[in-house]
């Protein structure tokens, strides 16, 4: 594939920018829509849907023809980015920065709630060329008459079909409605979802679609597995237990409520790890604290929901666990897309219950994966891993000779010059093995409920074969009537004139009875026991049948 100054469409200074930050080569839907973005001829230029999966470059795709564009002398702003979150919207802020890092006139706006709106109003009395924002805050701005998109020549949605999703078609038909009709409209996401459809039909004016890879299909990098519990109590242990067997995890937790993400953080900072939670009610300067720590690898986990997460563009995270399962998989697509970005391999790891298996079958056919069940690694699996792993770090460790070690060196080799090599070792080993060995449930078999499960689901199965051929019949007399099981059956069998016939759950209470037959005898038992005058229970017999 030809590098982007071997293409020869952006201008040298972009060129430049790209090469400061390691990107030489297109991604497939940059070689698709770049050119495309960047033809002449005004009549060519329709409105665009582009779809391509998370994490393939989709920012630069649009981000470096509209950049080129721009009319450095113009004032007012010339391109709308509108954005779900305020995330992904510092996000694609930054990541145009750098693209026109010699460009020095570019200016280049994010536009945001959660942040003082002064400032912004300062920012956009001086030249602006393009805004980047969310809804809210774009309204808001335009309402104070701060904001004029008059000159708008370039709208792009970028994730439209999660804007809607969060309910702001309403803010949306206001901004687009301020935008003059001359224009380009460009729709970016990683899935054709029922919003996107409709986004499209209401927004756009006979769009092109140019797809890169396969619609709603998830990444050929992610390897997809699934772990079963049935008692949800587990839940929690079994996330550990994912977290423990893999030491050099560096991943997203994702689950459905911002109240959700605040309890499994705070669960799993007191165990020990390395986490945070990042949701919606935390203010911006919260958010960009805990993004920073999460960015620079001084979190290992970050525990999120689905809005909090947009936005999140980190290339080397290794997991993806959905804690929660989401119901659709556009979600899921979204959701997996956080790993195995630019050229990573990574892995999406769903905690799921035993009735959500329908699930697993469901996200395999729409996206096109395979899904692997791992079973749920035991104590002493986790203990193996993990002493190993400690081992291969003291292997690695280059100690540096600094005057404080040389200092302390002799004292430490004489406390413990009375242990030998081997004894040593265990030691060691020892103090990191007690860490998980011994953790509470660590010797509990967190697979074995699903295997009682599937013996339960085998006995229900039984009984609603049963039902199939049973049926369930009502007697007007009972124990009251001085009536026993034994006399059941006597009744049954005197009125069918059969003793063979094969008689299910027989539940005698006091003023009536219930019992199961096959439903081949039931119009026999029906018609013999009505047929039966017996007032030695005091009163006529009355049957029917019971639904």
């Amino acid at each position: 594939m030809k590098t982007f100054k071997e293409n020869n469409y952006l201008n040298n200074k972009i060129i430049q920018a790209l090469e400061d930050i390691g990107l030489k080569r297109p991604t497939p839907i940059q070689k698709k829509i770049i050119p495309y973005l960047l033809k002449k001829n005004e009549l060519e230029k329709k409105d665009l849907i582009a779809l391509s999966q998370t994490g393939t470059g989709k920012t630069a795709a649009f981000g470096l023809p509209i950049i080129q564009k721009i009319n450095l002398n113009f004032r007012d702003p010339q391109v709308l980015i509108l954005c779900p979150t305020r995330e992904l919207c510092i996000q694609i802020t930054r990541d145009l920065c750098r693209f026109s890092k010699y460009i020095s006139l570019i200016k280049i706006i994010p536009l945001y709630g959660g942040v003082n709106i002064e400032n912004q109003i300062k920012s956009l009395q001086k030249k602006t060329h393009i805004i980047v924002g969310t809804p809210g805050r774009i309204i808001d701005l335009i309402k104070r008459k701060k904001l004029h998109l008059s000159d708008i020549k370039y709208l792009i949605l970028d994730e439209a079909d999660e804007m809607l999703n969060m309910g702001f078609k309403e803010e949306l038909d206001f901004i687009i409605e301020k935008l003059p009709k001359k224009r380009q409209s460009l729709l970016f996401s990683a899935t054709m979802s029922k919003y996107m459809s409709k986004i499209a039909y209401t927004y756009l004016i006979d769009p092109i679609e140019i797809i890169a890879g396969k619609k709603n299909v998830g990444s050929d990098d992610v390897h997809h597995i699934y772990y079963i519990v049935n008692n949800k109590k587990n839940k929690y242990s079994v996330l550990k237990r994912i977290l423990d067997i893999n030491p050099d995890i560096y991943g997203i937790i994702f689950c459905k409520t911002k109240k959700e993400t605040k309890k499994i953080a705070n669960f799993l900072i007191q165990d020990g790890y390395n986490a945070d939670a990042i949701n919606g009610d935390l203010s911006q300067s919260q958010r960009e604290f805990v993004m920073n720590r999460f960015r620079k690898k001084c979190l290992q986990f970050l525990v999120a929901t689905d809005v909090a997460s947009r936005g999140i563009d980190i290339n080397d995270i290794t997991h993806v666990i959905h804690y929660n399962i989401p119901n659709e998989s556009e979600i899921y697509v979204h959701r997996s897309g956080r790993t195995g970005r630019a050229g990573n391999t990574g892995i999406s790891v769903c905690i799921i219950h035993s009735k959500e298996t329908h699930y697993m079958k469901e996200f395999e056919r729409k996206i096109g994966k395979n899904f692997e069940r791992i079973m749920v690694p035991t104590g002493k699996e986790i203990c193996e891993k993990q002493l190993l792993h400690f081992v291969e770090k003291i292997k690695k460790v280059s100690v540096e000779k600094t005057s404080i070690m040389d200092k302390f060196l002799p004292t430490i080799q004489k406390k413990l010059e009375s242990i030998n090599k081997e004894e040593l070792i265990k030691r060691f080993s020892w103090i990191e093995m007690n860490r998980f060995f011994y953790r509470k449930n660590s010797h509990q078999d967190l697979n074995e409920d699903h295997f009682l499960y599937k013996e339960r689901k085998k006995k229900l199965r039984s009984r609603k074969k049963k039902k199939e051929f049973f049926s369930k019949l009502f007697l007007n007399i009972g124990y009251k009537d001085n009536l026993t099981k034994l006399g059941l059956i006597h009744l049954i069998n005197k009125a069918t004139n059969n003793s063979r016939i094969n008689i299910g759950h027989i539940e005698i209470l006091s003023n009536f009875s219930l019992f199961e037959v096959e439903k081949r005898y039931q119009n026999k038992i029906l018609t013999g026991m009505n047929r039966i005058n017996n007032h030695s229970y005091g009163r006529p017999l009355s049957i029917e049948i019971k639904n």
